[in-house]
């Protein structure tokens, strides 16, 4: 087995060209590069993850001539990726055809991220096996599962009727109908097609989580009885990969700061990459940070001379500014209090391994869907509602921080750290999870 897997040693990733997505799969690289798999990543020319031939000892081939990724924002997501797959599919096979000559018969698999379908059918052609990566929770993948079986036009019906927007989906309690992730996505009978190329499983021979069973238990159960092929439930992948897998450049000078502060008082802000926010409401939450006399973190775009004067002399006073933090060496701070976030999957798990409590401000389905399972399931954290306004934010950064509830939050966050940890060790879930994935890929 050891022998057929050093001959068929090559692995081929092809990550959808977003920074969210692109982070968990080299993550997932590195943790079967530490397994004995050399790393090969296909990438778009017009969205290139990195511009030299190897990064993080990966080597890198390019998709000629792909969408770039910034007609997303003219497009949509749902029409960005059905034009993206269409056009993708003949050149991605000719890709493959060319590493084939190089290689030899030494592709073990191809590992798509699940927005990068065109993926299976050379698959499919070169009699390659294929694994589809999902790189949000289980629960996510468990509701697009869920309206990939709608039709659009009964469920445009249906979904306006009250009783069944508070019915629980598939007897997967809290989630209801009213929390599929369907707002922001344009016209549902678009978005519904999508769900159907994306969770129809073609001829994939298995299907990766970047998630834990200690976190999603019932969404697991119910994805291995509906998928009917193997579920790897391996994270969170950050623990597992080998290094810093941060594609943009980290202020560290943050970290000198976090130092000089006493523990457990520091509120990090942090929208990920993609979340922007107006400039009233930067102006609103900077001054119910200072008011809420907490020390804060602050991850914004926008520099801090945009600031009035007198309120950039009150945040750099009170608040550290960065274009861009090193966030899981921020989370593990002893300083940190408390993580103010857009709940993208990757900062939750980065939250929960740290034990660190949330401050939810989702803005679009899946984050959405996270921020309810941090409120309501796992219960470390609260979600931020209503409109950015100076009181509203005081007394959040004071919830979390200063009062009683806070505290308990993050018992129950230290909690869950230590189940997650539990888990990538020898022995537990995940670690059980990625030997077996190991030996699918070793045995194909």
């Amino acid at each position: 087995m050891e022998k057929r897997a050093e001959k068929r040693r090559i692995v081929v990733l092809v990550p959808f060209p977003a920074l969210g997505h692109i982070t968990p799969m080299i993550q997932l690289g590195q943790a079967l590069q530490l397994k004995g798999f050399s790393i090969t990543v296909a990438q778009g020319q017009c969205n290139q993850v990195c511009s030299s031939q190897t990064f993080f000892g990966f080597q890198f081939v390019t998709i000629p001539k792909s969408l770039p990724v910034s007609q997303l924002e003219s497009l949509g997501l749902v029409e960005f990726l059905m034009k993206l797959n269409k056009t993708s599919e003949a050149k991605f096979k000719n890709c493959i055809a060319q590493l084939l000559q190089k290689q030899g018969s030494d592709i073990a698999c191809i590992i798509y991220d699940e927005l990068m379908y065109f993926s299976e059918a050379a698959a499919k052609e070169f009699k390659i096996p294929s694994v589809i990566f999902s790189t949000g929770s289980a629960t996510n993948h468990v509701c697009g599962c869920v309206l990939s079986k709608f039709n659009a036009e009964k469920f445009l019906i249906d979904i306006e009727d009250p009783e069944l927007q508070d019915k629980v989906v598939e007897n997967l309690h809290p989630l209801r109908y009213k929390n599929l992730p369907i707002s922001g996505m344009g016209p549902l009978d678009r978005f519904l097609e999508i769900c159907k190329e994306v969770f129809n499983k073609r001829t994939a021979s298995a299907v990766i989580i970047n998630t834990t069973s200690c976190l999603e238990r019932s969404s697991l159960s119910w994805l291995k009885q509906e998928l009917r092929i193997p579920l790897y439930s391996i994270g969170p992948l950050h623990i597992t990969s080998s290094a810093n897998s941060s594609l943009l450049e980290q202020d560290r000078s943050c970290i000198e700061w976090l130092n000089k502060q006493k523990p457990r008082t520091v509120i990090y802000i942090s929208f990920g990459s993609i979340a922007q926010m107006e400039t009233k409401d930067v102006l609103e939450m900077a001054w119910g940070l200072c008011d809420s006399k907490q020390p804060f973190l602050w991850v914004i775009r926008l520099g801090s001379e945009s600031l009035p004067e007198e309120l950039s002399k009150m945040v750099s006073e009170r608040g550290y500014i960065v274009q861009w933090a090193p966030q899981i060496e921020v989370l593990a701070h002893p300083a940190l209090g408390g993580f103010w976030s857009h709940c993208g999957w990757n900062s939750t798990l980065e939250s929960i391994v740290e034990g660190v409590p949330m401050i939810c401000m989702p803005f679009n389905g899946e984050q959405k869907l996270n921020a309810m399972y941090i409120e309501s399931v796992w219960r470390i954290g609260i979600q931020f509602q209503g409109e950015v306004e100076i009181g509203g934010v005081e007394r959040a950064v004071k919830r979390l921080i200063v009062d009683d509830e806070g505290a308990e939050m993050r018992e129950r966050a230290f909690v869950l750290k230590e189940k997650l940890k539990a888990s990538v060790r020898s022995g537990g879930s995940s670690y059980n999870a990625l030997d077996e994935l190991v030996k699918c890929l070793a045995t194909e």
